[in-house]
């Protein structure tokens, strides 16, 4: 095989996956939990179907033909991996995208090696404009996943099917062998009822869906007093676990007074006061706890996006990114 069809097989792969990435960045959109990630989202969806132009001129430039049905198939390659996730924790979802993204900036590397071999200026400058495009959504993908292990508020909201999902990940992963057990058991299933598993995975999904739904709405109704009322109990036998947990669940539902906030009399903050305040804090936990109450109270969008670049420049710390 020459390097000009090596060059070619490539830039058609670039197409495809970069198409993909696009789609994929776009299902997120609606899962931005600002404004600015929002923008960034879209900003980088619209960086990547611009990118997908670029790979098909220089396809065309070297003699390559496009993949007319391409664009269609990343389209349904985004389509499915989105619904597909949804019965999987936001992080697994997230480690895909990473996955797709590392795919991306490793055919970008090969693409420079072979066009510098063949001596095509144009294709090595368009691979190491894609090479800085990758290592760029890697570094931001990798910095989200650390905001989530952090406890979050990560960037990218889990939608109510994947906070289920998480959930039962959770409570499946203790005790070890339960996990393996329903894995193994699950692939027996796939293995012998075909079609009728997938049927089977959608009812239980949408279930989990609706369960989920029914929650929130029930928490929305009197969850502030039924929680309180727990934690007190809790206090009061001197159950520490229990109390915990209750007043963690009301942290994440923004139903805390403003006296437990970590920051003093913030009720009276205006926005500025409000956005130096939160760069002040240094825990997760406490970042966590005012986000959460922002949203739930006042909802300031200059507000939320300090709390999230706050968190975000803990997590890059935690995985060794420069700020």
């Amino acid at each position: 095989m020459t390097d000009n069809n090596k060059i070619i097989n490539q830039l058609r792969a670039l197409v495809l996956l970069t198409q993909t990435e696009e789609q994929v960045a776009r299902t997120r959109i609606s899962q931005a939990r600002t404004d600015a990630v929002r923008r960034e989202l879209t900003q980088n969806a619209d960086n990547a179907a611009a990118r997908s132009l670029e790979i098909t001129e220089a396809l065309r430039s070297i003699g390559g033909v496009p993949d007319v049905l391409t664009p269609a198939i990343g389209r349904l390659s985004a389509a499915l991996k989105a619904t597909f996730e949804q019965a999987s924790p936001i992080e697994e979802a997230l480690l895909t995208d990473l996955q797709l993204e590392h795919q991306l900036l490793d055919r970008a590397t090969y693409l420079k090696v072979l066009a510098d071999q063949a001596k095509l200026t144009k294709v090595r400058s368009l691979a190491e404009k894609l090479i800085t495009a990758h290592q760029a959504t890697v570094e931001w993908l990798t910095v989200v996943l650390a905001e989530e292990a952090l406890g979050g508020p990560a960037a990218l909201v889990a939608t109510p099917v994947q906070k289920v999902a998480g959930g039962v990940a959770k409570a499946v992963n203790a005790p070890v062998r339960f996990w393996a057990n329903t894995v193994n058991n699950a692939v027996d299933t796939v293995k012998h009822a075909g079609e009728e598993t997938s049927d089977r995975l959608a009812a239980v999904t949408d279930r989990a869906a609706a369960l989920s739904e029914a929650v929130r709405e029930s928490l929305t109704a009197g969850r502030s007093a039924t929680l309180k009322r727990a934690e007190q109990e809790a206090v009061r036998e001197g159950n520490k676990d229990v109390a915990k947990a209750a007043k963690s669940a009301r942290e994440e539902l923004g139903d805390v007074s403003a006296d437990e906030l970590p920051i003093k009399n913030y009720d009276s903050l205006g926005v500025n006061d409000a956005v130096k305040a939160i760069k002040g804090l240094t825990t997760a936990h406490d970042i966590r706890v005012v986000m959460h109450y922002e949203e739930a109270n006042k909802n300031r969008s200059n507000v939320a996006n300090a709390a999230q670049t706050t968190l975000a420049g803990l997590a890059k710390e935690a995985v060794g990114v420069d700020s």
